[in-house]
């Protein structure tokens, strides 16, 4: 009976140091640009572009032809990041730089699509990602 409880015992710690470790190795959510589920994991990075898209609208109310471009733009950033990232002849700091101007040409790209309203608004949006960014990196950008 004592071995029971202790394997009973045992198997629980093991659960709860399981769980805590795996919530360890989860990345954070934000609400602008999060890591989302792929496959039935997470992973690093933007979203689908669908899912941008869809949190995009819900946050400024996108009509249904801005859905469509915005999603284009968001597509075609997503498609020049992968080959970005599959490039082994720039050094990393190449890459980042390079990064930043596509993610730049698309946030130009989908704030030229918006109303004045949306604009405002997505304005406040970009502003919170740069603070959350900034202090993310130490504040040293």
């Amino acid at each position: 009976m004592l071995k029971q409880c202790l394997l009973v015992l045992l198997a629980a710690s093991l659960i709860a140091l399981g769980a805590t470790f795996a919530a360890a190795q989860s990345p954070a959510q934000s609400n602008d640009n999060q890591a989302a589920p792929d496959k039935g994991g997470w992973h690093h990075g933007p979203p689908d572009p669908a899912e941008r898209t869809k949190e995009l609208t819900k946050k400024l109310n996108l009509t249904s032809d801005q859905q469509t471009k915005v999603q284009d733009v968001l597509q075609s950033e997503h498609s020049q990041m992968e080959t970005l990232h599959q490039d082994t002849t720039l050094s990393q700091q190449d890459r980042h730089a390079k990064m930043m101007e596509i993610r730049k040409t698309s946030d130009t790209q989908i704030r030229a699509l918006l109303d004045s309203t949306q604009q405002k608004k997505w304005d406040e949006m970009q502003a919170k990602r740069e603070q959350w960014q900034g202090h993310r990196h130490g504040g040293d950008q």
